[in-house]
């Protein structure tokens, strides 16, 4: 694929900022970020060089998983404001420039939503067959032996109706029923709710889980051969079965061609789905080749590896091998994970020449970079006590797993201020030490900080297509050194990752006229075709 085709394709290339709502900016005081916060500091959003904005959701909801349990899908949650203030932030967003997605999760509502609400009555109301419904076994056990990601059975029983119902994720998600016509229009409807608003596209939560295998049939065990990749951990029996049923089913493939064409109708929209699967990269291969599918899908493989040149390599070259036409996406933190710094820091001896060198790496591979607020910062994971858990997931697998807090703490604008200016009351989730240290205000004066460190080369890579548009083809280095190619339409460059922490020299002779690139902010020498580079440094040349 060449390079943009005009502005419908803004998205192929573009960096995306993730902002998750509770914890970027509280302005009313609750100690609960807000839009209104999100709105006053658009300024400094735009100044990081990115093209659009993923916001997560802000929808009414109980707040059970925090806003991806859905109770009204048109409707801002007074904790964050109201539709007025969501059409505010949308209006700075586009004059600005910035591009707008929100999240949209489809494949479950909070029980609280009045679907669910109807549809648990009884099994002959209009909305009977809107969830997914099943009776027990003679024995009065589940119909199947489906588990819920955050532990336990997927069945919670209803005695109005005397069936189960199928929740992925807590008792309080029931999941859609898919399978149903009426469940699919509705929810294209409340799609294009937004789309109509101004949206510039969705990202969407648990993309594959839309659809379930409608003969219930139970998931095989896990190959206990297969590593655990991702998200997964050992302490969950969900780690323990191969997802065949529960998910990824081929129906979904029409859904989301459906999706397509209503995004389609409104001009320069995109879509990106996350893909949770023992097959991931294949399924997100087969959600957004043909066109006519997703714009683009996200895996876990990065969010959840190891950052070595070897592994980096061999998931990037296993996308490209089954992407055919689609586009990847690429990221190393979110609202679902450990944080980069310290999920990938191992023994390093300086996080922040570790944050500068992740934020570099994910903007020079082929796909579209997405980048979790505080990682422009280095945040490193925030240490979250038991007793100031908030994430049910954390809750029931402590020890063994402290949940997805430590990377929503709130973000730290003011290094001087008791909650790092978040807010001036004590927060939903604690300000840390270490965060306050990196807050904004001291990295925005600092030359060389992370926070530059991505103004400057965001602002660098603009400049060279064919890191945003470019096919990527990797080359053999000596480790650490992780090497590859970008060209576009005749135009070339190296870029070569130092994955370690101490200095590294390799010989570039395969390249004899290499003109090494200036303005990116990183440091390397290349002298009579050998190149030294620095611990967790990076180097780019053009290539004749």
């Amino acid at each position: 694929m060449g390079a943009n085709n005009g502005d419908n394709e803004w998205w192929r290339g573009g960096v995306i900022y993730q902002i998750y709502p509770r914890s970027f900016r509280d302005t009313s005081g609750d100690g609960v970020g807000d839009l209104a916060g999100i709105a006053e500091e658009i300024d400094y959003i735009a100044g990081l060089g990115v093209d659009a904005i993923w916001l997560s959701p802000f929808f009414k909801s109980p707040m059970k998983d925090f806003g991806y349990d859905v109770s009204d899908y048109r409707a801002v949650d007074p904790l964050f404001g109201t539709l007025e203030d969501f059409d505010h932030l949308l209006k700075l967003a586009h004059a600005r420039g910035l591009k707008l997605l929100i999240d949209q999760v489809l494949s479950h509502t909070s029980d609280q939503h009045p679907w669910f609400q109807e549809s648990r009555q009884d099994r002959t109301n209009a909305k009977a067959d809107w969830y997914v419904w099943a009776d027990p076994k003679p024995d009065g056990t589940p119909p199947n032996n489906w588990l819920s990601v955050f532990g336990g059975v997927a069945w919670e029983w209803e005695p109005r109706r005397r069936q189960y119902y199928l929740h992925n994720f807590l008792s309080s998600q029931p999941d859609l029923n898919f399978h149903n016509p009426e469940v699919q229009e509705r929810i294209l409807a409340e799609c294009g709710f937004w789309l109509a608003r101004g949206v510039d596209g969705f990202r969407l939560d648990t993309a594959n889980f839309y659809f379930h295998d409608a003969a219930l049939r139970d998931n095989p065990p896990r190959d206990p051969d297969r590593p655990l990749t991702g998200d997964q951990t050992a302490a969950n029996p969900y780690s323990m079965q191969a997802h065949r049923y529960d998910k990824t089913q081929p129906e979904n493939l029409a859904f989301l061609a459906r999706l397509r064409a209503l995004l389609d109708r409104y001009g320069a929209t995109t879509s990106l789905g996350e893909i949770a699967d023992d097959n991931a990269l294949e399924v997100a291969a087969a959600y957004t080749k043909g066109g006519d599918r997703l714009h683009m899908a996200y895996t876990f493989d990065l969010l959840g590896g190891e950052l070595t040149p070897q592994y980096v390599r061999q998931v990037c070259e296993a996308v490209e091998t089954v992407l055919e036409d689609g586009w990847p996406c690429w990221s190393f933190s979110n609202h679902d994970v450990v944080r980069a710094v310290t999920r990938l820091g191992g023994g390093t001896t300086d996080p922040d020449d570790l944050a500068r060198q992740l934020l570099a790496l994910l903007l020079s591979l082929r796909g579209t970079p997405c980048i979790y607020q505080g990682e422009e910062l280095g945040l490193p994971q925030a240490e979250v006590p038991f007793e100031r858990l908030q994430d049910p997931y954390g809750i029931t697998f402590w020890p063994e797993y402290k949940g997805r807090d430590g990377c929503r703490t709130p973000m730290p604008w003011k290094a001087g201020e008791q909650y790092g200016g978040f807010s001036e009351h004590e927060p939903w989730l604690p300000v840390t030490d270490d965060h306050r240290a990196r807050a904004i205000d001291l990295q925005d004066t600092t030359a060389g900080s992370v926070l530059n460190t991505l103004r400057r080369f965001a602002a660098w890579r603009r400049d060279h297509d064919a890191l945003r548009y470019g096919d990527i083809l990797f080359q053999d280095l000596p480790e650490p050194l992780l090497g590859f190619e970008r060209r576009l339409d005749g135009d070339g460059l190296l870029a070569v990752f130092n994955l370690g922490s101490a200095e590294a020299r390799a010989s570039l002779a395969a390249w004899p006229r290499l003109q090494p690139l200036e303005g990116h902010g990183f440091a390397a020498t290349l002298e009579n075709g050998q190149l030294r580079i620095p611990g967790h440094g990076a180097f780019f040349a053009r290539l004749p």
